[in-house]
């Protein structure tokens, strides 16, 4: 018995240990290219059941989910991306637009064969997630958005960050860019600079159910994610404490576990 029982623990922990040895963002064994609107988009699957997509934010990628697809996955089919321009998604344009972007991953999901998914989007991912169910409707089963904002402005971005984004971009707005990564940085930070420009009255658009996050510290204002909450007609509000922007790393658990319950539940007006 002692034999027996030693080996299930070392099973055990092997298992455990591989588990930890995932590399989110970086794991052949999950990952494809997709033939995307004229890119070739990443993407790792991980999991079965109903699909969910993750949509990371700004400058970010895949592994931005390291704490979130271990826990969806064991009931979700989960889909993870790194958006155009980001992580293993070359895009050589020089342009970029939210808009371009949620269209992207409703042809994700054509490719895919997924007529819907279930959405969790962070930061600017929170807004394709939101620009997603609103070109897309039909793509979204539900969405959960955190750290999002439908203006670049000292409205939509606390005054402190929205100045040393000013402040970057006159510092480096004239710098040469000669390198393929030093044009595709300034391009995803200009991005968020001059970008998004969502009427909080275009939400009315989002007919889904949508759970609305914020940190109680984000740098997107709670004023202002209020806001997109009362825009949309399906909606819950969860301002995080003791949350800053990452609302999903800083409080993983309770992030996961509460998305989760939204997702399972069937909607209610209050």
């Amino acid at each position: 018995m002692k034999k027996i029982a030693l080996l299930f623990f070392a099973l055990a922990f092997s298992c455990l240990a591989f588990g930890q040895q995932i590399n989110y963002g970086n794991n052949p064994a999950a990952g494809n290219y997709y033939d995307v609107r004229g890119i070739k988009m990443y993407a790792e699957t991980y999991g079965q059941g109903k699909p969910l997509l993750l949509i990371h934010g700004n400058g970010g990628s895949i592994t931005a989910f390291s704490h979130t697809i271990p826990y969806f996955s064991k009931k979700y089919k989960v889909i993870a991306v790194d958006s155009r321009a980001h992580g293993k998604t070359i895009d050589p344009s020089d342009s970029l637009s939210f808009e371009q972007m949620a269209d992207d991953f409703a042809a994700l999901l054509d490719k895919m064969h997924i007529d819907s998914a279930y959405v969790i989007g962070w930061s600017d991912g929170g807004i394709n997630a939101l620009l997603l169910a609103m070109r897309h409707p039909d793509k979204v089963i539900k969405l959960a958005s955190t750290g999002a904002n439908l203006t670049p402005d000292s409205l939509g971005i606390n005054p402190k960050d929205w100045d040393d984004m000013v402040k970057q971009y006159n510092s480096d707005k004239n710098k040469p860019r000669t390198t393929a990564k030093e044009k595709n940085d300034w391009k995803i930070f200009m991005l968020d600079y001059v970008q998004p420009n969502i009427p909080f009255a275009a939400l009315k658009a989002i007919q889904c159910p949508s759970l609305i996050i914020c940190g109680d510290h984000d740098i997107i204002p709670i004023e202002h994610t209020v806001k997109i909450y009362q825009a949309i007609p399906r909606a819950y509000l969860w301002v995080v404490p003791n949350s800053g922007h990452p609302t999903l790393i800083q409080h993983a658990d309770d992030f996961n576990k509460l998305v989760d319950n939204f997702f399972e539940r069937p909607f209610h007006q209050f």
